[in-house]
Order: structure tokens, then C-alpha cells, then sequence
């Protein structure tokens, strides 16, 4: 695959990715010691409301928003787990058909884990697709991998630190109001593989 192919997102539209995403959620230690509990809280404390969770795979925030989100992906076989799993979330064309479409009628946008598989100009224009349907004074929050996370996935093509985040919220006339590393500090990053950067940033009311 092209290097231009797989910064455009290309690598993670197959059915193989989102098999993948299911294995990785249906880990035993993973269910044993309910690691998604931290991750959980922190999108829950951040009361973003209703929510338009892009690139949602199969459905993971979305079940952590308790049913106060919908989600939009590429990759239509991850999109079919998520409904499966009784949550809202559709592939782009569709979204774009449904009533959920409504200009400014999201609180906040998420992004989860998505732009570290893409190029800057890519993950820009994705997250310019949806802002117009984002309130005039919502949030945005983008979610990426720390080091050892990047690593861990070869459809990953570019490491986007919390500096690059801010870069991209203010790139798109978004104010960053918080920065954080999470769930540990951000030396902890080189060594646990699911430490993340989260940039909160908002829309201005006249954007």
C-alpha cells in the first residue's frame, strides 16, 4: 500500500481492521481487570453532552457515553458491530442522509485514536467535515496514543504529541481551554502502552 493510500486512512477500512479491534477488546485480562474503567470516567467527567464521535470503530467511547453520542467511521464492518451492539453510528454517506445531520446539534466532536493514522492535511479536512455539526460554542477532543501505543500498531503513520494536537485544534480556529496526559503522567508514556495525549478544544460562538 502507498504511503499517501495509508495517510488517508485507507489501512483501517478493511474488514481484517475492525476483527482486529474485536480481539483486542475481547482480551481476557482485559475484561478481568475492566481496564476501559479509567478511560470511561475520563470522557465522562469532561460532560460533553451529546456527542459526535468520529472515527468510533466498533463502538467502544460510544457505549462509554451511555447512549448520548453517534458515531460515523469508515470502515462499514465496524460501524455493523457497533449497531450490533445497539448503538448509533453509521458509515459517512449515511450520516449524511440521516436525521442526525442536523447542523450545530452536537455539543462536542471525539477523535479518538484516528489521527495518528493519518496525514496532517487528511486529519484536518476529516475533522472540517463534521464541524458544521458542532454548536457554534462546542468542544472538540482529540485523543491520540503515547509512544509505546504508537508503536503497538502498524497502521499507525505519524506520532501526534499533545503539541501537535494543540497545532491542529488552532490550525482549524478551535481555542485549546485544556492538555493532559492520561491516565498517568506523561514520562509514563515511554513505557505503558495505553497512555494517551487529550486536547480539549472549542469552537468559537462567531466560528
Amino acid at each position: 500500500m502507498e504511503e499517501t493510500q495509508r495517510g488517508r486512512g485507507e489501512a483501517t477500512s478493511g474488514s481484517d481492521y475492525a476483527a482486529r479491534l474485536q480481539r483486542l477488546e475481547a482480551s481476557r485480562w482485559k475484561r478481568l481487570f475492566n481496564v476501559q474503567a479509567p478511560y470511561r470516567w475520563n470522557l465522562r467527567r469532561l460532560r460533553l453532552g451529546r456527542v459526535l464521535d468520529v472515527g468510533c470503530g466498533i463502538g467502544r467511547n460510544l457505549a462509554h457515553l451511555d447512549g448520548d453520542g453517534v458515531g460515523v467511521d469508515h470502515n462499514a464492518d465496524s460501524v455493523a458491530v457497533a449497531r450490533q451492539r445497539g448503538l448509533t453510528a453509521y458509515v459517512p454517506q449515511d450520516f449524511l442522509r440521516s436525521p442526525d445531520a442536523r447542523e450545530g446539534s452536537f455539543d462536542a466532536m471525539l477523535l479518538a485514536h484516528v489521527v495518528e493514522h493519518l496525514h496532517a492535511d487528511a486529519a484536518e479536512e476529516l475533522i472540517r467535515t463534521y464541524l458544521p455539526y458542532l454548536r457554534s460554542d462546542g468542544r472538540v477532543v482529540l485523543i491520540t496514543p503515547q509512544e509505546v501505543g504508537y508503536r503497538s500498531d502498524d497502521t499507525h503513520v505519524r506520532f501526534v504529541d499533545d503539541a501537535a494536537l494543540e497545532q491542529h485544534a488552532e490550525s482549524l480556529g478551535l481555542r485549546v481551554t485544556r492538555s493532559y496526559s492520561f491516565p498517568f503522567p506523561r514520562p509514563v508514556g515511554k513505557v505503558f502502552a495505553y497512555n494517551e495525549f487529550v486536547v480539549v478544544a472549542e469552537r468559537s460562538a462567531a466560528g
